[in-house]
């Protein structure tokens, strides 16, 4: 068989696309009594006032990132607390030990 033929009998090999590198990613944090809700992450340096979230009549708290591909460490901070996403794909420490949520972006 020479380069470029297949043995499925295509006479060449398709090229595969590789994933985008970056996806739109939906936050929810329910947190209906709270005055502010912030998201913080490896993503933005962990900068409380980088990512404010919308709040939704639903009592919701809602914030769409564009995250890159692998796994990211993140938190909500509640009225200035750090608070964990029980929607999380897992927890993890961040570099000062802290628990966090995890998400994994493919």
């Amino acid at each position: 068989m020479h380069v470029g033929q297949s043995s499925f009998g295509g006479s060449s090999l398709r090229r595969i696309q590789p994933h985008k590198t970056a996806k739109p990613i939906s936050f929810i944090c329910m947190a209906p009594n709270a005055q502010s809700v912030t998201l913080v992450g490896d993503f933005n340096d962990w900068n409380e006032f980088g990512h404010p979230m919308q709040k939704h009549y639903d009592g919701s708290w809602q914030l769409q990132v564009t995250l890159g591909h692998g796994h990211h460490h993140y938190a909500f901070v509640v009225d200035g607390k750090i608070v964990l996403d029980p929607r999380a794909s897992g927890t993890a420490r961040n570099e000062t030990g802290q628990k966090v949520s995890l998400i994994a972006v493919s």
